[in-house]
This record gives structure tokens, sequence and C-alpha cells, in this order.
């Protein structure tokens, strides 16, 4: 990203918000790959047009290339750092590797030593694949050793196309049609929600109140009538994505030239927010949900799931059920009757520890 787009980026995004607090997430691809100085610089525009704002910091990374310089200046500028790491070596290994196919697991880990050596606060991201989701209590164990007590864990699914494209790609876009498959490295839908049920069996009894799983964390709070995640709400499109050339899309999964909605450089964020293409990009998300979910007792809190999973085939014939439905369905159909009883101890103001001791008492 240029000096004049990241200046459009921070000046448009503080001008844009009506709110008093204004969030920057940084993410990539890997945003220590831009150095310590292009975010000083992102730093000294905020600072130049918050005005009376405040403003958040995210940044997204896989902590290869954390430092002490890089630590000092997280901590420095208050950023909230997001670590992808997939579990133990035997789970981060398994994807996270380098070009040269070597383990990444050791500079993984000296990154986050000089995270905690700096004190700069962190949550985890944990990406599910078909090989650590053999394991859960394994990584959620390791997650919390390592420090963590915040975590999410999103679910990989990619399709491989039968024959490549014209650039030579078999990986597809949510809306490829053509002939494909589930690559091998995919979480099973099912195994999905085997593996948060396993996990949150163990934290509902143990370690509620102190460790937070967001994905947890998002189903109760649109039990309790609120908007959620973009993923479980019923219509999206209210996260905007900021290319680093300034392209502006609906969502990160949709990085696609129809999908396009403008340029940072030449457009005022709020009226692409409000465009007529971003508007019916989020309404598209209830409007093509599956014939399937409609009748579904999960369906308020699910909402047909991520637009990007939806190429199974519905009942009636589209390709528009989520891959994941049956994972979200074993999920969903197990904790939902423990996050109602959750729910009415929390209304009664009872301890996280009389909760837990509870809630164990009466479902397991």
């Amino acid at each position: 990203m240029d000096s004049d787009t990241l200046e459009n980026y921070v000046r448009k995004n503080i001008s844009s918000q009506q709110a008093p607090v204004v969030d920057f997430p940084w993410q990539g691809g890997e945003p220590t790959l831009l150095g310590i100085d292009f975010f000083r610089e992102a730093v000294r525009l905020q600072n130049q047009y918050r005005g009376t704002k405040q403003i958040n910091n995210f940044f997204q990374t896989n902590g290869t290339n954390i430092d002490d310089d890089w630590a000092r200046f997280l901590k420095e500028n208050q950023f909230l750092v997001g670590l992808s790491i997939d579990g133990d070596r035997i789970s981060n290994d398994a994807h996270r590797l380098t070009r040269a196919g070597k383990s990444t697991f050791d500079d993984v880990m000296k990154g986050l030593e000089a995270l905690k050596r700096h004190r700069v606060e962190f949550n985890t991201l944990t990406v599910v694949n078909a090989e650590n989701v053999k394991r859960p209590l394994d990584v959620y164990q390791f997650l919390k050793r390592i420090g963590s007590r915040y975590m999410q864990f999103i679910p990989l699914v990619e399709r491989r196309a039968a024959q490549p494209d014209d650039n030579g790609l078999v990986l597809i876009q949510p809306d490829f049609s053509g002939q494909c498959s589930v690559t091998e490295w995919s979480v099973p839908a099912k195994a999905y929600g085997r593996f948060l049920n396993t996990i949150f069996d163990h934290w509902v009894q143990h370690d509620l109140g102190n460790v937070f799983v967001m994905n947890f964390e998002q189903t109760l709070t649109k039990m309790t009538g609120q908007l959620s995640a973009c993923v479980i709400n019923e219509t999206c499109g209210g996260n905007l994505i900021v290319e680093a050339n300034g392209d502006v899309y609906s969502c990160d999964h949709f990085v696609y030239p129809e999908n396009k909605l403008g340029n940072i450089n030449q457009d005022d964020l709020a009226s692409l927010v409000n465009s007529p293409q971003n508007l019916a990009f989020g309404e598209n998300k209830r409007k093509n949900i599956s014939k399937d979910c409609l009748n579904c007792e999960v369906k308020a809190v699910c909402h047909g799931g991520c637009p990007k999973h939806r190429f199974e085939i519905s009942s009636d014939g589209r390709p528009n059920k989520n891959y994941f439905c049956d994972g979200f369905k074993t999920h969903l159909f197990h904790v939902l009757p423990r996050m109602n009883a959750l729910l009415s101890q929390l209304g009664r103001q009872e301890s996280m520890k009389k909760i837990r001791r509870n809630i164990k008492a009466e479902f397991y």
C-alpha cells in the first residue's frame, strides 16, 4: 500500500464513522511484511485525523516475524494482536509450513514469547482442518497453556476444480458451479460440530468466565436477540475490505472483480457501504438462504451460515445449502439447551463458579 492510499484509508475510515470509536483491522496476507515503519506512519496519520475519536488497532499475524522491535511497537501503540496458530506442533505444522515445507512452529512460539515479554495483549485464531479436528482438547488445552484467554475456531473448506482456469488455478471462488470436489485438507462438517462440542463441554464446566471462545460468545449474543458476527446474522456486508491498492470489497471472502465496490482513493467509504451493490450483497444472504433452512429449528442462531460455504445442493435442487449444515446442527442441538440454562442463571446474577457447578450437575 503506497503512502497516498494509506492516508486516504486512514482519513476516510475515521471520517466515515459516526461512532466515537474507530476500528482498524490489519490483516493480510501477513501484515508484518509491510515493516514497522508502515505502521508507524499509519499511527501518525491516525493521530492526525482522529480528532476526539478513539482508535483501536487489530493486528492479525502468524507470529513468525514478531521480534522485540515489533512487540515493543505493538505495546506502545496498544495494538490488539490476533495470533494465527492451529494448536501444538503436530497440529500447527500440518499445514502452516514454509514455502520450503519446513516447520514454522518454533518461529511462531518465539514471536509469542516476544509478545509476552512486552505484555502485548493477544488472542488466538485457529483454523480447524482435517487434521487438528481430530484433537479438540489437545488444541484447546495447548492454547490455554500458551496464555490464550480469547480464542476463535474457524472451519476450513476449499474446493478444487476438475480443470484449471485460464490462470492455471484450481482452488475456486465461492460461486463456482462447475465440476469440483472438496479438498482433502478441508474439515468434514459433522467433525467440526463434534470438535466444537468437545471444547464446549470442557469449557462450560471448567473455564466459563475465565476463557472466552468467540464461537460460543457469538451464539450467546444471538440468543439474546442482538446483532452478532456476520456469519450468523441474517444479512451481511457491514465489514468492508480494503486491498493494498485501495480497492474496496464487501467481504474478504469475495475479493473478485464482480464484487469490487470502488477504490478508497476515489470513493467515500460511507457511500460504498450504503451503495446499492453492497446493500444487495448483504441482502442476498437472506434472499438466497436454502429452502432447508426456512423451517430449521436453529435458523435463528445460524441463518444459513456464511455465503462462502453455501454450495451444497438443497432439497429444491439449488446449490445454496451450507456445507457445514450438518456440523452446525450437531453443535447447536447439543449446546443450545446448555446455553439457555447458562443465560437463565446469568439473568439471576449467579456467580460463574456456581453456574459452572449447576451446568455440570444438570447436563453432565
